[in-house]
């Protein structure tokens, strides 16, 4: 009785063993004929549907506040970017939150970008999702070191880290905020560390004093100098700051371009 259970027992494993080796090999073969066909890396199709809806979903809402909104536009990946100005954050955010066709009630995101080069250097991103229509949107602002910008924790109640965080890593004010008070940095940082001029090492570093016991901030001795910024890069300028282009010169009958 017991070697025929001992005999079940290791055909049961043995055959469990060949189906789990069949498996693997075969997996092995079918990513190796992958990787042997594929040539081109993935890229995301192009839904001509999706673009069309949120192509008139943005001309939509630039009809309705043309107060406000600047520029609409629909990026390569079907995702719907709508700039504003700096005035526009209220009523904006309001209209696509209540707005029927719209209801974009959940703030996933906010945060800011710093392009040194522009008039206002701080760009502000607002990343909104709507569950109802299962869609994104982007609204874009801009401000710089001291106008400060409307808080929108009237609007979406989870703006007030997000808006705390840009706070304490780039400097912008936000006007009639609730707590606008550092987030991520220590108790009397100076400083606001995601601003692109601001030096690696920072401007104090803490350490333990051995003969005071305990722990003591110093300022830092720069050892390198700042960081500086051309102020011919090409960055992208928002909207309401494009430079237009320079024509180019025109030629005459038989004459070469020049050569730079």
């Amino acid at each position: 009785m017991a070697a025929s259970l001992m005999r079940f027992v290791r055909g049961g494993l043995g055959r469990s063993f060949n189906s789990f080796r069949s498996s693997c090999v075969l997996q092995q073969t079918r990513l190796q004929s992958s990787d042997s066909s594929e040539t081109s890396p993935t890229v995301k199709p192009k839904d001509a549907v999706t673009h069309n809806q949120l192509t008139a979903f943005g001309e939509y809402v630039s009809e309705i506040m043309p107060k406000y909104i600047q520029q609409v536009q629909v990026t390569c990946f079907n995702e719907l970017e709508v700039m504003i100005h700096p005035d526009g954050v209220i009523p904006v955010l309001t209209f696509l939150r209540d707005h029927t066709n719209a209801q974009f009630r959940n703030m996933i995101d906010l945060t800011a970008v710093d392009i040194p080069t522009r008039p206002n250097r701080f760009e502000i991103v607002y990343n909104l999702l709507s569950l109802r229509f299962n869609s994104r949107i982007r609204v874009k602002t801009y401000t710089d070191e001291l106008t400060p910008v409307d808080s929108a924790v009237t609007v979406h109640k989870a703006s007030n880290w997000y808006e705390r965080e840009v706070w304490d890593m780039y400097g912008v004010f936000f006007a009639n905020h609730p707590d606008l008070r550092r987030i991520l940095t220590d108790y009397g940082f100076e400083g606001h560390p995601f601003r692109k001029d601001f030096p690696l090492s920072g401007y104090v570093e803490v350490r333990y004093d051995d003969e005071v016991k305990r722990v003591v901030a110093e300022p830092v001795e720069l050892s390198q100098e700042f960081r500086k910024f051309d102020l011919n890069t090409p960055w992208e300028v928002f909207p309401a700051y494009r430079e237009p282009k320079e024509a180019p010169p025109k030629l005459e009958a038989g004459e070469a371009p020049e050569k730079k």
